[in-house]
């Protein structure tokens, strides 16, 4: 009988296979992933709630198992920014030092204001191209539920625009989407009774989904009927506050075609960015969101496909009017069309082209800075066909979009399901 190397030693075996595995391609798979319920776990008071750390490494550790992988397998930890409302500082480094996380690869944080979580994932697969990981994780957590709504109003006022100039006229981010819808409506005659379709839509999604904050059902006339937030924009157009956190591991194609287990392929990428900082100063079409235009583009002829080959897409989209933008600068419908395309069953889960299958930033639940990895988790559920009852039927390839500010910058990516 063969004799069984001690421990130590196996694992370094593992390791030197591994290593050789990731030397050999740079294409990168996502090999677990796991998220948690998004809702309202922050207390104002310490001692009450759940931690974001606590949160936070319960999932890590799931994603972990979903993959295969222990503590001594991870090279590279890339942690979202948590926010500023959260309190303990450097959370990169906290997680680690929670784990007792050993790393050769890499260990910091990353912030990029919606593209957070994106940048997130993009960071890790970075680390496993380059060869100085062969297994990396893509986390995070974000706290904002509890914030006092002067705190969390004034930190959102000094996110846009030049805080010296534009801040201090006390707009926030829901408010440049405000302008859009009104810009929308002047331009295609598109008003609330047709954009609302799309949070519709998406509660129908999120009722089918077990991680989703608002699950209720709700129709048009609730929507057209919800209390004013900023003209044109009612309450359930426009997100509410969550918390959430979520993991995905990322390793070398090779490893995770070792491993005998379905993954999700990252198939393709592409970014821009516009050279503009939130509301811009400069005359241009505000309707446009150029840059994912450009990089939806990209990302489509790297894999060597079009916008028409996807079957589902998951947009970084707060509000209503930024899911019809988006989805017209993806390439899924002509300029003018993309609220209609929802009124008309085309994004839903059984229409052309899914938009947001988890009930997307309205429904699912926004925890800003982490949003997009549920997004790729989503995608992940629906690539490896674990999606329930809210299943793309014969998903193959997906969209992932994230941006940087009313689109400023946009980074998607098209993943392609491996079983």
């Amino acid at each position: 009988m063969p004799v069984e190397p001690p421990p130590a030693v196996a694992r370094k075996t593992q390791k030197a296979r591994l290593t050789q595995a990731a030397a050999a391609s740079e294409n990168v798979a996502i090999i677990g992933y796991a998220a948690a319920p998004v809702g309202r776990y922050q207390s104002l008071r310490d001692g009450e709630g759940l931690l974001e750390h606590e949160l936070g490494i319960s999932v890590l550790l799931d994603a972990c198992a979903a993959a295969g992988i222990g503590k001594e397998d991870i090279d590279a930890l890339i942690v979202a920014h948590p926010g500023e409302h959260t309190r303990q500082g450097y959370f990169h480094t906290f997680i680690a030092h929670q784990l007792g996380l050993k790393a050769d690869g890499a260990v910091f944080q990353v912030l990029g204001n919606g593209m957070t979580g994106g940048n997130t994932l993009d960071q890790a697969a970075m680390q496993i191209r380059s060869g100085k990981a062969r297994i990396a994780l893509a986390f995070g957590a974000h706290y904002e539920s509890a914030i006092p709504t002067q705190d969390h109003l004034d930190y959102s006022i000094r996110l846009t625009g030049d805080v010296d100039f534009q801040s201090i006229f006390g707009p926030v981010p829901v408010a440049w989407y405000a302008m859009d819808a009104v810009r929308y409506q002047h331009e295609y005659g598109v008003g609330r009774d047709i954009s609302g379709h799309i949070a519709v839509k998406n509660r129908a999604h999120a009722a089918l989904n077990p991680r989703a904050q608002f699950r209720k059902p709700i129709t048009i006339e609730d929507v057209l009927g919800a209390r004013p937030i900023v003209e044109p924009l009612g309450l359930l157009e426009v997100p509410a506050r969550s918390d959430g956190a979520a993991c995905l591991a990322l390793a070398s194609e090779e490893i995770a075609r070792a491993s005998g287990r379905p993954y999700v392929r990252l198939k393709s990428r592409g970014f821009h960015h516009e050279g503009v900082h939130q509301m811009s100063d400069r005359p241009g079409d505000t309707l446009a969101y150029d840059p994912l235009r450009i990089a939806s583009k990209a990302a489509y002829g790297s894999a060597g496909v079009g916008a028409a080959d996807m079957d589902l897409a998951q947009i970084y989209a707060p509000v209503t009017i930024v899911e019809a933008l988006a989805s017209e600068a993806a390439g899924f419908f002509e300029r003018g069309k993309g609220a209609y395309a929802a009124r008309d069953g085309e994004t839903s889960l059984q229409g052309r082209i899914p938009i947001n299958s988890c009930g997307g930033c309205l429904s699912r639940g926004h925890p800003p800075e982490i949003s997009p990895l549920y997004d790729f988790v989503e995608a992940c559920d629906q690539l490896l066909g674990r999606a329930g009852a809210r299943q793309v039927s014969d998903a193959r390839l997906a969209l992932v979009v994230s941006e940087l500010g009313k689109f400023n910058a946009a980074l998607a990516y098209v993943l392609e399901g491996m079983q």
